[in-house]
């Protein structure tokens, strides 16, 4: 008998199909900024720069233009400025500052991620006050939340403690109700890894650990469960958001958080992830559309939100 079942569509993926559909408001596009005039390539980033105040305006209007309407902002800060106890993080003339006014009177509707740890502005290169060799944690909180209401007074509108320190929403939180900022988002590094991935960034922002690692504070990634724990602990804090950094190693990670909370899961496709697809596409041994794929495997495991070097890319594609 001749076969009476109609022929499938052969369309590749057409759009009313998918089953998993990403949006640019669903992505933020994470900045570096630098002091000059010119942008700087980021060798180890292919397509990524060090932008300089002066150039914010164009970037920014671009970016909203394609709908992608957040970004995450990290300084590279002169070494000259640097000290062990981060203090040039509360500078009036902090990078970061000015950053946040120019992209507000760009386009005031654009939100603004403030990085909240003190690898950018200390000396030493880590998340947190280190003195012999170990990780103060109770006398870093209290710095992160000074920092936290610091950025949000001068127009951060979601603040991002990345640091993994025990408390640090909490106390966060509680700075930012002190101060009479309570429309301010905390999106909290949840489940941080100790990861490889992050290399990439590390020399983008000149802020690799001088001595040890940060194993002592970030979590191992052999440990699944542990995630959840931690998102226990974020969620008792009254945190807003929770993220998995990094993303395409930790897709597990990220369906367990979104099975277990009513709240957005975020996710942060880093740099070493985004640099290996860069490579890979430009030796012509993986095809571009594979940026879109690793896109959707994330949006797939749950994240709501994801921090991606290949958002602008991904955009522009549509």
């Amino acid at each position: 008998m001749p076969n009476k079942i109609p022929a499938r569509n052969r369309v590749l993926y057409p759009p009313a199909r998918q089953e998993t559909q990403l949006l640019p408001q669903q992505l933020i596009y994470p900045i570096f900024i630098q002091e000059g005039t010119e942008k700087t390539p980021i060798n180890s980033m292919p397509g990524q720069f060090r932008w300089p105040i002066p150039q914010l305006p164009s970037l920014i209007k671009e970016l909203f233009s394609l709908g992608i309407l957040s970004v995450a902002l990290f300084p590279v800060i002169n070494p000259n400025k640097k000290c062990p106890q981060g203090n040039c993080a509360f500078d009036k003339d902090n990078i970061l500052f000015s950053a946040i006014d120019t992209i507000k009177s760009t386009e005031n509707s654009i939100q603004i991620v403030a990085d909240i740890a003190l690898d950018p502005y200390s000396s030493d290169g880590h998340d947190g006050l280190l003195e012999n060799d170990v990780i103060l944690n109770d006398a870093t909180v209290e710095i992160l939340a000074k920092m936290a209401v610091c950025f949000a007074q001068r127009g951060a509108d979601i603040l991002a403690p990345s640091d993994m320190m025990d408390g640090r929403v909490a106390a966060i939180r509680a700075a930012l109700n002190k101060a009479s900022l309570t429309d301010k988002i905390i999106l909290s590094y949840t489940a941080k890894y100790a990861s490889s991935f992050y290399g990439p960034f590390r020399d983008a922002l000149d802020s690799a650990p001088k001595a040890g690692d940060k194993k002592s504070y970030q979590m191992d990634p052999a440990n699944r469960s542990e995630a959840l724990k931690e998102m226990a602990l974020d969620l008792s804090e009254e945190t807003d958001i929770v993220m998995v950094k990094p993303a395409l190693p930790y897709l597990d990670i990220i369906s367990d958080l979104k099975k277990h909370t009513s709240l957005p899961v975020a996710a942060y496709q880093v740099s070493g992830e985004y640099a290996s697809l860069k490579a890979a596409i430009q030796n012509k041994w993986l095809d571009e559309t594979v940026l879109e794929e690793s896109l959707l495997s994330i949006k797939r495991a749950g994240a709501d939100l994801i921090l991606s070097y290949g958002a602008l890319e991904w955009a522009k594609q549509q």
